[in-house]
């Protein structure tokens, strides 16, 4: 992989992450997040629109007037919202249900609007699509991991109905990791998914820190420099 590739795979990833860093499309982040599949069949959902609506968007960069530029670039991810929204309820019906309007809504997400116009305009279809995949697939992660985290907290399994999204594959893939547990309401609610959230910002600006402050130490000290003192004058 190219150092371009490699630099919009960590932007995507990481170092701009859409969910921790941009703090963009948090209404679906903290909306579905309760549970894995959740989170899982809403992120994927975005990563498509979002790769395909930057390959869509940079391949027609070159024709689109600039007047109607933002409103062509709306049109574009309202139609690839409408494939995958069809595809769900062709193919996950119920968990097309259980998501509801949060699926309409990915043609707002500003993650999505933002790529468009502020990468994919601008380069090549091959870049914007990877940048597109990237920044998609750094959103579901986050995603996922905000939806394992409260499920975990809320009901001490994970994975449970994964079959809502990856078929009769994902029945048994339920693991109970605390029985006879009660529950932690707060986990599952909104507020639970604003605490995860900023704690899962908190661990990464943290992270940042320890790697900024090992890459200052592991840098050599430098040399010392003699420096030469002119005195003028007479000295009595």
């Amino acid at each position: 992989m190219s150092t371009p590739y490699r630099d919009l795979a960590l932007n995507g990833l990481w170092k701009n992450n859409p969910g921790l860093v941009q703090l963009l499309g948090l209404c679906p982040l903290l909306g579905v997040s309760n549970s894995t599949v959740n989170a899982l069949g809403l992120g994927l959902a975005t990563m498509l629109v979002l790769t395909c609506s930057n390959l869509a968007v940079s391949l027609v960069r070159g024709v689109v007037n600039t007047a109607v530029r933002l409103p062509a670039f709306v049109m574009i991810i309202a139609a690839l919202t409408t494939c995958i929204e069809l595809l769900m309820q062709a193919f996950t019906y119920e968990l097309y249900q259980i998501l509801g309007i949060f699926i309409p809504l990915i043609t707002t997400n500003c993650v999505i609007l933002g790529r468009a116009d502020g990468f994919a305009a601008k380069n090549r279809p091959l870049t914007a699509a990877f940048d597109g995949l990237m920044m998609g697939l750094g959103f579901c992660l986050v995603l996922v991991v905000l939806g394992a985290t409260r499920e975990l907290f809320g009901t001490g399994a994970l994975l449970a109905n994964m079959d809502l999204l990856l078929g009769s594959l994902a029945e048994d893939w339920q693991i109970t990791l605390v029985h006879d547990y009660k529950g932690f309401l707060l986990a599952i609610l909104p507020p639970g998914a604003f605490i995860v959230l900023g704690l899962l910002i908190a661990l990464k600006n943290r992270i940042d820190h320890s790697l900024a402050e090992r890459a200052r130490a592991a840098q050599p000290a430098a040399p010392a420099v003699n420096r030469r003192v002119r005195v003028t004058g007479v000295i009595e």
